[in-house]
């Protein structure tokens, strides 16, 4: 059986415009930019762990990482005014054998 999946919102705050952009091509990877430093990523525990250790290794004491987890109920109650589409959620698809 699978690992479940849930929403995670990413920002991040880095100084430097090379660390910058590393972390921006790694999230890139592993989910949707919303705005320049804010990204929503649907991971199960192995990659969201994964994902940290990789930001850890591009950040500096000087940046700031937050990664926010965000329930199935949470998600239902975003409101994103100005562009809707921002936060649809497709059902996952499952394959029948």
């Amino acid at each position: 059986m699978a690992e479940s999946k849930n929403f995670y919102m990413i920002c991040y705050d880095i100084r430097d415009p090379k660390r910058w952009r590393k972390a921006h091509q790694l999230l890139k990877g592993y989910g949707e930019t919303l705005q320049y430093s804010i990204f929503r990523c649907r991971l199960n525990q192995r990659d969201r762990e994964k994902l940290r250790w990789e930001l850890e290794k591009i950040l500096d004491a000087e940046d700031s990482l937050l990664i926010a987890g965000l329930c199935e109920r949470c998600v239902e109650r975003i409101q994103a005014c100005n562009r809707p589409e921002t936060w649809t959620v497709e059902q996952e698809k499952f394959q029948v054998f």
